[in-house]
This record gives C-alpha cells, structure tokens and sequence, in this order.
C-alpha cells in the first residue's frame, strides 16, 4: 500500500488531497485544515427598467485578484428560451462575483423556465420568475451562491421590471440597479440620473426651499448614453472592470443584444 502514495518528508509519511501539512515552526501536533470554495472574479452589472424596456448591461472582464483571467466572460444570459440561442427568451439574468456560481445560477433557473414552459405551454412572466429565483437562492442559504444576480424583463402591462437580490433570496423590485466590483461608483450615479435624486431647479429658492426637478420616464436612447457613462467612469477608477460592455435591451419585439468597448489597461 505503501507504493501507491507519494511520501511527504514534512509529514513522514503520504500526502492529502488538503494542503494540511504543518507549518514549520507551528507547535507539535498543530494542523491547519482550510476549506475556500469562494472567490471574487470582479466586475460589474446594472440595470434600468423603462416605459416599455428593461436594459440590462456588465462588462465582459474576469479577474482574479491582479490577473485578467478573460477579456470576453459575459456575465448577462437570456433565460428561459426554447432553442439553443435563447432567441426566443423573454428575460435576462446578470450575474457577478464568483463565476462558477453565476453559471449554475443561470442554469438552474433556465432549467426551472424551459420545464414551466414545456408544462404550460407559454412563458414565465417576470414576476414570477423573480419569485423562484428567491426560492432558488434561499434554498442554498447554508453554502450560499457567491453572487449578486438582477433579474430584469417586461411585465404583464408591458412596463420594464427589475429585480435585484442579495446571495440568500431577498429580493425587491427597482427602477434600477447595480451590482458587483464598481457597485458604489455606479449606483450613486443611477440615483442622480434616473432616480433624479439631488437634482433640483436652478434658482427655485433657497436650502429647503428648492424646487425638485420634475421625475419623467427615461427614453431608451437616453437609458443607452447613460449605461455607456456609467461604466466609462467606473473603468476609470476600478481595476476590476474594463475591456468590452455587454449591454441587452429588453422589449416586446425581443432581446437585442449590443457589445461596445471599454479600456483594457
């Protein structure tokens, strides 16, 4: 039996598939055992729900730690179409923080989607996708999926809606949202732009006393130059995210997909 392990000279004896050798200097008989299953692949998504569309938009950069792993991961995926391309999906799930997790994220619920659909022979609505999405999350509390997924599409009056979750299930339904490495550059900026917090009318008064600027829905064209600002600034600042924006448009006549560069250094 001897001959079927390698011999460790620190051990004396045959290695483990755990990198549970003692430290040199570590007392006798101590022994770290290590378990990381997790890591952070950097990245960023967000998204924007309109009148009559749901854009949705991440870059295409893998990282780990200081490495660039792939300049071309999408981390934006149709769900719940019945051919090999997803032409006909009607929802689109963005995924970022550990990669491995975001694609059996995506799987599963795509799986979920095409069986409720074979069953009763039309699609899942978007509300109800965003609940068994909860359900899928909350299911894997105890070893959690390492992500920070939005589910966006088109509900039952043909208005855009999104739906961001934390790793464990809770969710709520926004105007928009932001997810990942450059989370805390964008979202300050979705505020400003789309939620039209902090903006008020020139000379309306003074302190309190000024007028806020009237809230309207945002066309797509404008939803389009503000995603595209979005991540040019958030290149600018965060190593993690660069090199080409995946963005998806989400409308009654389909998923359009559209990739623009970004900065690769």
């Amino acid at each position: 039996m001897a001959a079927l392990f390698s011999q460790n000279p620190l051990m004396n004896g045959p290695n483990y598939s755990i990198n549970d050798a003692p430290r040199v200097n570590a007392p006798e008989g101590a022994r770290e055992h290590r378990f990381d299953p997790y890591t952070d692949n950097g990245g960023s998504t967000l998204a924007i729900a309109g009148a009559k569309f749901s854009i949705l938009a991440g870059d295409t950069r893998l990282t780990s730690g200081y490495s660039i792993n792939s300049r071309h991961h999408p981390k934006l995926f149709k769900i719940g179409g019945t051919t090999a391309d997803q032409k006909d999906a009607t929802m689109v799930l963005s995924v970022v923080g550990f990669a491995a997790d975001g694609e059996a994220l995506k799987e599963r619920l795509d799986t979920i989607c095409k069986m409720y659909r074979y069953r009763h022979g039309k699609p899942m609505s978007v509300k109800a996708c965003a609940q068994r999405l909860s359900t899928i999350l909350y299911q894997k509390r105890f070893f959690p999926y390492y992500s920070h997924a939005i589910l966006g599409g088109l509900d039952e009056e043909g208005n855009g809606a999104v739906y961001s979750y934390d790793p464990v299930g809770s969710y709520e339904r926004e105007q928009c949202r932001a997810g990942g490495a450059a989370a805390s550059l964008i979202m300050p900026f979705l505020d400003n732009q789309v939620n039209f917090k902090n903006q008020y009318i020139p000379n309306s008064g003074e302190g309190h006393a000024l007028q806020e600027r009237e809230r309207r829905p945002l066309t797509r064209s404008e939803v389009e130059v503000l995603v595209k600002d979005a991540f040019d600034g958030a290149v600018e600042r965060h190593i993690e995210v660069g090199d080409g924006l995946q963005m998806m448009i989400i409308t009654n006549d389909g998923i359009e997909e559209i990739l623009l560069p970004l900065k690769k250094d």
